[in-house]
C-alpha cells in the first residue's frame, strides 16, 4: 500500500501516524515543507521517502511531488494529513489522482461549511442553534429580535474558535461589522452549554471502531479569544444520549474510514427550541483527530494506542487492537507566558510528577489558542481534576 502523508512533521505528535503505518507494512511517503534533517528520527525511520516542497500552499509543487511518487512507486492508495487546515488540499489531490479512500473535492463542502453542516444534523435528528448567514447589520438585528442577545458570529468556514465573536449588544455588533473580514460568516443564537465531544476512528460502515469523549468546562471562545485559562479532560464515560447523537451524526455525514471529532453542547439550562438541561445539541463536525495532544490523552486515559487503531483501519478496515474504556480522567491544563502564576513550573512538576504523562511547550501557531505551556496528568476523580487545574492556574497576588 502506498500512503502519502501530507505534513507528517506537524503537529509534532503526528509522526506516530506514520510510525504505526510503517509498523503495519505500509509504504509511507511524506510531503512537507520542513527540511529533511529537521524531522525527528522516528519519523525519518517510518518514511519510505520524503519530498520537500518550499510551500504546501503552492499546489503545483505538491502536485509534482505526488506525480514523482506515482512514477516511482505506482498508484497511490491513500492521501491524508489528518489536519483540518489541509483538508481541502487532501481532497483536491485525491480527486486529481483518483484516490477513492477519502473525500474528494465535490464532497468536502459538507465538512468545511458550518451552514452546510446544519442539514446533516437535521438528518441525524440532532437539534442545533438557529442560524443564518450574515448579510448586513439590518438582517442581523432582525435575526436577533427572534433569538435575543447574546448571539455568536464566526466564519462559515474556519478552523477552531478563532475569529469567533460573542455579540451582547448593538455596539459590539457595530464593532464586528467594522472589523469583519471579506468572508462568509454565520450568525447563531447563543447556546448556554459546555462542550462535549465524540472522538475516535470510524470504519468503512461509518460506525465507530473506537470512541471516547472529552469535556471543556467553561467557554472555549473566552479561552481562545480572551486568553482565559484552558483546561479540558477525557471523560471516563460517554453518556447514552451523546453516544446516540454521535453515531447518528457519523451516519448522516457518511463519515467512513477516518478520524472524527464531533462537537456538541450539553445544555446547562433549559433553552426554548433546543431542549432541557443536560440535553445534547449539535455544534460542529471535524473529520480529523481532536487537536493538541488529545489523541495521546485518550491513550493515557485508557491504556491503549489509538494511532495503531487508526493504522489498522487504514490497512484492514477494522481495529485489530483493543479500545478499552478509560480507567482514569486525563486532564490537560495550559498556561500563558507573561501571566504571573502563584505556583512555578517546578512546583507543578514536584506536586504532580508521579501522575504527569506529558508536559510540553506549544509552537506559536497552537499557543495562540491553547497556551504556551501545557501539562497532562491522569487522575482518579473529578475532585482531583478540579484541584489540579486550580493549582496550575492560580494567580499570584498583586503586590
Amino acid at each position: 500500500m502506498n500512503f502519502v502523508f501530507i505534513s507528517p512533521h506537524f503537529p509534532q505528535n503526528y509522526w506516530n501516524f506514520c510510525e504505526r503505518l510503517h509498523r503495519n507494512g505500509v509504504q509511507v511517503l511524506g510531503v512537507g515543507d520542513a527540511p529533511y534533517d529537521t524531522l525527528r528520527q522516528e519519523l525519518r525511520d517510518s518514511l519510505t521517502e520524503y519530498y520537500r516542497v518550499d510551500d504546501l500552499e503552492d499546489y503545483d509543487q505538491v502536485l509534482r511531488a505526488l506525480g514523482y511518487f506515482t512514477h516511482q512507486y505506482g498508484k497511490i492508495d491513500w492521501i491524508e494529513s489528518n489536519n483540518e487546515y489541509w483538508m481541502e488540499l487532501d481532497a483536491r489531490l485525491r480527486t486529481d489522482f483518483n484516490v477513492t479512500t477519502g473525500l474528494k473535492s465535490d464532497e468536502i463542502e459538507r465538512y468545511k461549511s458550518k451552514s452546510r453542516m446544519k442539514e446533516y444534523y437535521q438528518k441525524a435528528g440532532v437539534p442545533t442553534a438557529r442560524w443564518e448567514l450574515v448579510r448586513d447589520k439590518a438582517s442581523a438585528l432582525a435575526f436577533i429580535q427572534k433569538t435575543g442577545w447574546p448571539v455568536v458570529i464566526k466564519p462559515d468556514k474556519g478552523v477552531g474558535a478563532g475569529d469567533t465573536w460573542k455579540i451582547e449588544n448593538e455596539a459590539r455588533l457595530d464593532e464586528f461589522f467594522a472589523d469583519r473580514r471579506d468572508i462568509p460568516y454565520i450568525l447563531e443564537e447563543f447556546v448556554d452549554g459546555e462542550i462535549v465531544t465524540f472522538d475516535g476512528v470510524s470504519g468503512p460502515d461509518a460506525k465507530p471502531l473506537c470512541a471516547m469523549s472529552h469535556v471543556t468546562p467553561g467557554s472555549i471562545m473566552d479561552m481562545v479569544n480572551e486568553g482565559k485559562p484552558l483546561w479540558y479532560y477525557v471523560d471516563k464515560t460517554i453518556s447514552p444520549a451523546l453516544q446516540r447523537a454521535g453515531e447518528a451524526v457519523l451516519a448522516a455525514f457518511e463519515a467512513r474510514s477516518r478520524f472524527f471529532h464531533l462537537e456538541f453542547f450539553r445544555l446547562l439550562r433549559d433553552q426554548e427550541g433546543l431542549g432541557k438541561k443536560g440535553d445534547i445539541v449539535g455544534l460542529e463536525v471535524n473529520m480529523r483527530p481532536a487537536g493538541g495532544f488529545t489523541v495521546d490523552m485518550m491513550d493515557f486515559a485508557a491504556g491503549m494506542d489509538l494511532y495503531q487503531i487508526w493504522a489498522d483501519m487504514v490497512c484492514w478496515g477494522e481495529a485489530k487492537h483493543p479500545c478499552p474504556k478509560p480507567s482514569s480522567y486525563c486532564v490537560c491544563a495550559s498556561r500563558r507566558d507573561g501571566v504571573r502564576y502563584l505556583h512555578s513550573h517546578q512546583e507543578i512538576r514536584e506536586k504532580y510528577g508521579k501522575v504527569m504523562k506529558l508536559e510540553s511547550r506549544l509552537p506559536p501557531v497552537l499557543a495562540e489558542c491553547m497556551g504556551d505551556q501545557m501539562y497532562i496528568v491522569c487522575l482518579p476523580d473529578r475532585r482531583s481534576m478540579e484541584k489540579f487545574h486550580q493549582f496550575v492556574h492560580a494567580l499570584a497576588k498583586e503586590k
